[in-house]
């Protein structure tokens, strides 16, 4: 891993390695599928070597309004959380509160059912736990404005879908309990241990997992910054959408991120420089690197082909080969990141020392597809 002593933004983007026709390609390409209300919005930026490009935004800040996108501009990122939470709980596991291979019933005893016995913290941040991706009444619970320890008493009551540690399969709830376990470990929510821990340390100003009440605050409340996210057609006519107070401010876990390009930048350099950054340090370098490879090789009883096609980290994705979805075509097997239904996607390849942020207000389930675009031609402009 690489070290560089900080992260300087706006920079030319030859001083970042990218030939500067190609990367005003990008900027055009992006201007161009806002003009056309494929996407409201979008915010972007490439960093490497502890140098970054200058963040391009582009779009408008609500749906139904020509007013351009705020240059201070938040975004929700929905499941770009979920390896945030994950780094949470791999702070607690340096402090030896947990191990990786620790049964949830030890942190939740409720946690019970058939083959809930054998799930571990490891199979949480795989994706290889069982439980679903969503509660079976997860819409019902949201239109009445559930609290999140109703979310966690479903999943304690859910049956799994296969036995714990035999199959692959997306799941939100699992990174509920996660954030969970930190406020039991703890005694902070989820929200206070990351702001505390993570957010606060990297000086990541403009982040919380939800909107805290001071954002609500002032004649002009930091919640106005949040750009305005084009809610799927099921949210609208329901009693919450991504856009409301309820959601903005839940602190759901597995995707109640709030942040900026500028502030997740600094995480993805911290994760470059192996955990430590400007002066705070948030992982070794040895977690770092077991966080950022894939798990799913040492799962003997986990299928062939999602160990070699489709690996996880400890909460990050890696880089699926022959799967172009959200994060393209061209990026190397070290490549890691997540994605987040809102339009979003971070990535970073220690191999070039290199990240790459698109925040966008346009849902991109299941395929994501402008991010796949917007990351190809990002990897193809760098020199």
């Amino acid at each position: 891993m690489s070290s560089f002593p900080e992260l300087k933004l706006n920079q030319d983007p030859a001083e970042v390695g990218l030939c500067p026709d190609r990367w005003k390609g990008i900027q055009q390409q992006a201007e161009a599928w806002c003009a056309a209300d494929n996407v409201p919005a979008m915010a972007f930026l490439i960093g490497r070597e502890g140098k970054g490009t200058e963040v391009f935004r582009t779009g408008r800040q609500c749906i139904e309004s020509d007013e351009a996108l705020n240059q201070d501009s938040i975004f929700l990122v929905a499941s770009i959380t979920k390896p945030i939470v994950g780094t949470g709980i791999l702070q607690l596991l340096e402090q030896g509160e947990l191990t990786l291979n620790d049964k949830v019933r030890k942190f939740i005893p409720e946690f019970k059912g058939t083959g809930k016995n054998s799930i571990t913290l490891r199979h949480l941040l795989t994706h290889s736990s069982g439980l679903p991706d969503m509660l079976p009444n997860d819409f019902d619970l949201r239109n009445e404005h559930a609290p999140l320890s109703r979310f966690v008493e479903g999943i304690c009551q859910t049956d799994l879908l296969f036995t714990p540690g035999e199959g692959v399969s997306y799941q939100s709830m699992g990174f509920c309990l996660l954030g969970n376990i930190i406020e039991r470990i703890t005694s902070l929510t989820c929200a206070e241990y990351l702001q505390r821990s993570i957010f606060s340390p990297l000086q990541m100003h403009d982040t919380a997992l939800g909107a805290p009440e001071s954002w609500y605050d002032g004649e002009n409340p930091k919640v106005n910054r949040i750009a305005e996210i084009r809610s799927p057609e099921a949210q609208l006519s329901a009693n919450w959408n991504w856009n409301e107070k309820y959601w903005q401010s839940l602190g759901a876990p597995w995707g109640g991120l709030l942040t900026t390009p500028e502030d997740l930048a600094r995480l993805a350099a911290m994760m470059l420089n192996g955990g430590s950054f400007e002066g705070a340090t948030i992982l070794s370098p040895a977690t770092v690197r077991i966080a950022t490879r894939n798990q799913l090789n040492a799962m003997s009883n986990i299928p062939e082909i999602d160990r070699r096609c489709r690996p996880w980290g400890l909460g990050w994705k890696m880089t699926w080969p022959g799967y172009s979805a959200h994060f393209g075509d061209l990026h190397s097997p070290a490549t890691y990141g997540h994605w987040g239904a809102t339009g979003t996607l971070l990535w970073m390849d220690p191999g070039i020392n290199t990240f790459g942020i698109i925040l966008s207000t346009e849902p991109q389930e299941p395929h994501g597809r402008y991010l796949a675009h917007l990351t190809n031609r990002m990897r193809a402009a760098l020199t």
